[in-house]
């Protein structure tokens, strides 16, 4: 955009003397250069002067040429890369260029031109006060669309640029964003305010990384107890209830809430009285998931001054054998976060006769710790020692409860607990299989070897027959967690998957791909899963699935890329064969994942109905993946439907339970995305436990429909209060007026744009939807964090005035 006619010519009238200087100057300067150096450098000197002038016609002309020139400059840099000819005179024009671009406003060129000449450090010395935002803005979103490493490089300059002018949160969302660790110390070192301390440390446990502070970063030993426990999480159950007491959601749901199944006719509720242990255990699950995080439900809690003070027990023996494992498990879910109250709740079962029912004790307990980190370990004190039980049930327990409460802390001790079981002749596969999903979700994208090469080991001494087993697909994937968004970190790896056995091989190489480049939007590695999808195979073919997942994991990036990838699903569901088309609902339940855009709940509609009844559970799971936690009445219509037209069908009517669950998750207070901070940051345990899940889903009637229905817990990485919450400088919950619309992308756009469109104004806590954006209706505080999302500190504004 042309900059406004009235800003420029500040600088043309300069004295007399100084001109005759600098034209003494020039003409000494210009003896040395090349004719054709010599002919840009003129052009340039005309254009600037004319840019001074005050005619706006020959302004506008002026600036139309600058960008020309900033376009030859662009080709002839390239042309004396090519022929390795000089390029400083080349390179004073690029910064006389970039100076007045920076000058007038236009950023966004300024920053194209350095990019074209590989020299963004340039940048640096060219931006101020008035047009950093801008200009880092510009950066970090041209970030996406560039080719390694120099998405890395255009990051790198952006953090730079926020550090030099103090804005500290954002330079901590860039370092996070990089996945480097020392940034974020430096961030904290560079920073002395202690609340804005106390802002980094809410948004570090939101991305769910495991950091510890020491002396350098906070010196005061209390202050640096209340940040540890900031990233810690340990508030986060109170924030939730805050926000639950404040919509006035806290009232317990039952199952038969979410079912209402009084809103259909009569066929359908005339089955569903019948107590069969399969809708029991989609009751349980739904029960977990409506509840989540409360506290409190109809089924499993039921307080002791009640006459009924046996009903949790009894729910807990509707459920047959491995069913019990759930049910005790959903306890732990709908204590979410509560580690006190959560430990004491669950400890009743620990003194079970049955194994089954002490396993889901053991995995509640990890649900309870889920994200939440606490010094005195209870997860590891408690599940440690039911690691080497004989029973496998117990063990997958624990071995699960330990992944969950310790997803991407990247603990040494739980590795060696855990990688000797990957090599023990004894233990059962399914024992190993959750044990190599454990370690991948422990050591996530941290590129671990000794993990790696444990589970290596584990896949080449699988049997014939083993590989042939339904939860053998979990290994290779606990291998590709390690790996998770880490790029071409996964190569030398992936060179020794390929000496795998052909059954396993292809599948392994799919899943690393997949995962390496989750959440990069790297457009040459969607292609190449596209073409792994295009062939027709023979039936025993399994890597076309996490193929078709890949594609999501790849492309869910971005906006663009996300509608390309929904439309190439499309394609893939005309013409794909009958295990892809098992694996595309899947894929778009992923795109979408608690946003549900209308055309792909259309058609996971009308897949929904699919003669392939894995196609129609597929499509039923992501119905309710992309609905997660809005209480969308659309969705929640179709789901009803679906349970009155699979009323006969027993496993497509259990998915359908599990969706309707999913859609009311946490009452409409939780999301699944695992994408934050403005679609900006990628938590990578909340993408690990989808991912698990969604693999888990590619074999519905095995994995899911069999005995390992737990893996559905795996969402709870993912689940997280989808509240803005505002906290005074005490981080008391303080209410102020927000205006919460929808996110309008403002990027290289002249002046000052609205943020957002359409918008309401409430006080907070409220609920952000997917692709909303919050702002602040009062001028009364400052918020510290620039984007208004999770816990946000305010601080009063000293020159607030009432009027």
């Amino acid at each position: 955009m042309a900059p406004e006619p009235n800003r420029t010519g500040a600088g043309a009238s300069t004295s007399g003397t100084a001109k005759d200087e600098a034209a003494a100057k020039k003409k000494i300067e210009s003896e040395d250069l090349s004719d054709e150096d010599l002919a840009l450098k003129q052009q340039l000197e005309l254009y600037v002067e004319r840019v001074q002038d005050s005619e706006p016609g020959l302004q506008k002309a002026a600036l139309e040429s600058m960008r020309n020139l900033a376009g030859e400059i662009a080709q002839e840099y390239a042309k004396r890369q090519s022929e390795e000819a000089p390029i400083d005179d080349l390179m004073e024009l690029v910064q006389q260029i970039v100076a007045f671009h920076m000058k007038h406003n236009a950023e966004p060129e300024a920053v194209d031109l350095l990019m074209e000449v590989e020299d963004l450090d340039m940048l640096i010395e060219h931006v101020d006060k008035t047009n950093f935002k801008r200009t880092c803005l510009y950066l970090t979103s041209s970030a996406r669309y560039l080719p390694g490493p120099d998405d890395m490089l255009v990051l790198d300059i952006a953090y730079s640029i926020y550090l030099k002018f103090e804005e500290y949160p954002n330079a901590l969302q860039i370092a996070l964003f990089l996945d480097n660790l020392q940034h974020v110390r430096q961030v904290f070192t560079s920073c002395d305010d202690v609340l804005r301390k106390k802002q980094f440390c809410y948004i570090l446990a939101h991305q769910g990384i495991t950091f510890e502070l020491d002396e350098e970063m906070v010196n005061d030993d209390e202050d640096r107890e209340v940040l540890q426990d900031i990233i810690n999480n340990s508030k986060l159950s109170e924030g939730y209830l805050t926000l639950a007491r404040d919509i006035e959601v806290m009232e317990p749901k039952s199952p038969e809430d979410i079912y209402k199944a009084h809103l259909l006719d009569g066929r359908a509720s005339a089955g569903a009285s019948v107590d069969s242990a399969r809708q029991n255990l989609a009751a349980t699950f739904v029960n977990a998931f409506v509840n989540a995080g409360f506290g409190q439900d109809k089924l499993m809690t039921v307080a002791s001054d009640s006459s009924s003070s046996g009903s949790s027990g009894n729910w807990l023996f509707k459920n047959k054998e491995h069913g019990k494992t759930s049910a005790a498990a959903s306890l732990g879910m709908i204590l979410q976060w509560d580690v006190d109250s959560g430990l004491a709740q669950l400890d009743k079962y620990f003194h079970s006769n049955d194994n089954h029912v002490i396993a889901g004790a053991l995995l509640g307990v990890g649900i309870v710790n889920c994200s939440i980190k606490n010094d005195c370990d209870p997860a590891m004190a408690l599940l440690g020692d039911y690691i080497d039980k004989e029973d496998s049930s117990t063990r997958i327990g624990a071995i699960m409860g330990l992944g969950i409460a310790y997803a991407g802390s990247q603990n040494e001790q739980l590795r060696y607990k855990l990688a000797p079981i990957l090599s023990d002749p004894k233990a059962s596969l399914d024992v190993i299989a959750f044990t190599a999903i454990a370690l991948g979700l422990i050591y996530v994208g941290s590129c671990n070897e000794e993990v790696a090469q444990a589970i290596i080991f584990t896949l080449m001494d699988r049997s014939e027959s083993e590989l042939g087993e339904p939860l053998t697909r979990l290994l290779p994937l606990g291998l590709g967690l390690l790996y998770l968004g880490k790029q071409e970190n996964v190569e030398a790896t992936a060179e020794v998957s390929k000496t795998f056995n052909e059954k396993i091989r292809k599948y392994c190489d799919m899943t690393l791909l997949s995962c390496a480049y989750a959440g990069t939007g790297n457009v040459l590695k969607v292609q190449n899963l596209l073409g792994h999808c295009s062939q027709h195979l023979d039936k025993g073919e399994m890597h076309q699935g996490p193929a078709v997942l890949g594609i999501a994991m790849v492309a869910m990036a971005e906006e663009l890329g996300l509608e390309m990838a929904i439309r190439s699903l499309e394609h893939l569901l005309q013409y794909g064969e009958q295990n892809i088309r098992r694996a595309v609902p899947l894929a778009l339940g992923l795109l979408c994942i608690s946003n549900p855009k209308v055309n792909v709940m259309d058609t996971l509609s009308r897949l929904s109905h699919d003669t392939d009844s894995e196609v129609a559970m597929a499509a039923v799971i992501s119905l309710g993946l992309i609905g997660a936690g809005t209480n969308n009445a659309r969705i929640a219509g179709m789901l009803r439907n679906l349970s009155s037209y699979y009323y006969k069908d027993t496993s497509l009517l259990f998915c359908v339970r599990i969706a309707q669950g999913l859609v009311h998750l946490g009452k409409g207070l939780l999301t699944l995305n695992p994408y934050h901070s403005d679609r900006f940051l990628l938590s990578p345990t909340a993408l690990a436990g989808l991912i698990t899940m969604l693999h888990a889903c590619l074999d519905m009637k095995a994995i899911v429909l069999g005995k390992y229905h737990y893996v559905l817990y795996f969402l709870v990485l993912a689940m997280q209060p989808r509240m803005l919450l505002t906290v005074d400088e005490n981080l008391k919950p303080l209410s102020v007026p927000v205006r919460v619309g929808q996110a309008v992308d403002v990027v290289g756009q002249a002046g000052r744009p609205k943020t957002i469109t359409g918008f309401q104004t409430h006080s907070t806590p409220v609920l952000l939807a997917a692709g909303d954006r919050a702002e602040l209706a009062t001028e009364k505080y400052i918020p510290l964090s620039p984007i208004l999302e999770g816990f946000v500190i305010l601080k009063e504004n000293p020159d607030y005035r009432e009027e």
